[in-house]
């Protein structure tokens, strides 16, 4: 905790967010446009922490994507589900970063996708009212989450080109630059669900790189 931060000064228990969370949240908004400690107050005040089990969801296809989530701790994935059952992963979200289901939550339409924890997490979540309040009352919030929106809507462009002209080896290399501490962290299956190969023709790939 820093104590020579006002918000922290003149709200030491102000928030059922807990502090450490707090300030995680806080510092990811330094690689945007940081929060003075009226902002913080105004953001903390907004947002409501939630612990997560593995393998919980929280969203399912069907439902309405109602939060923007930033994961303070663990891990989740975006997937699809086929009409043969098969998950296609199209998104992970670890520490300091965030996920939602963009069109659901601005449209209020059924989400396609479902939002899973892949380990213990602990998330906090804002909801629509809320975000558009900080949208209207500071042009900052405006600019930082826009920036977030569009960091999501780049990396599925790139995913969506990768599909469309990359070799497997390639779609690989910028999956370890994009998520280069989840490499190591997550299932070969889990892996090979987003670059569209099969487990077996990922771990072949990996040795195989691995003797270059």
């Amino acid at each position: 905790m820093n104590s020579t931060d006002p918000f922290y000064n003149k709200h030491p228990q102000s928030t059922a967010v807990s502090w450490e969370m707090a300030e995680k949240l806080f510092a990811s908004f330094d690689h945007y446009l940081p929060l003075n400690a009226a902002e913080k107050e105004d953001l903390v005040t907004r947002v409501t922490e939630r612990r997560i089990k593995r393998r919980q969801f929280i969203l399912q296809e069907g439902d309405i994507c109602r939060h923007y989530t930033f994961v303070a701790e663990g891990c989740f994935k975006k997937f699809q589900v086929d009409q043969k059952g098969t998950e296609h992963n199209l998104q992970f979200a670890a520490e300091n970063d965030w996920i939602m289901e963009i069109d659901s939550f601005y449209n209020e339409k059924p989400s396609r996708v479902y939002l899973e924890a892949m380990e213990p997490s602990v998330i906090l979540q804002i909801n629509k009212s809320d975000l558009f309040t900080l949208f209207t009352g500071n042009p900052k919030f405006d600019r930082n989450f826009r920036v977030i929106v569009e960091n999501r809507f780049v990396e599925q462009e790139n995913r969506i080109l990768q599909a469309i002209s990359s070799t497997a080896e390639e779609r690989y290399r910028f999956f370890l630059t994009q998520y280069a501490k989840l490499a190591q962290r997550l299932p070969n299956t889990q892996i090979a669900s987003y670059l569209g190969i099969t487990p077996e023709f990922l771990s072949r790939m990996r040795r195989q790189l691995a003797k270059r």
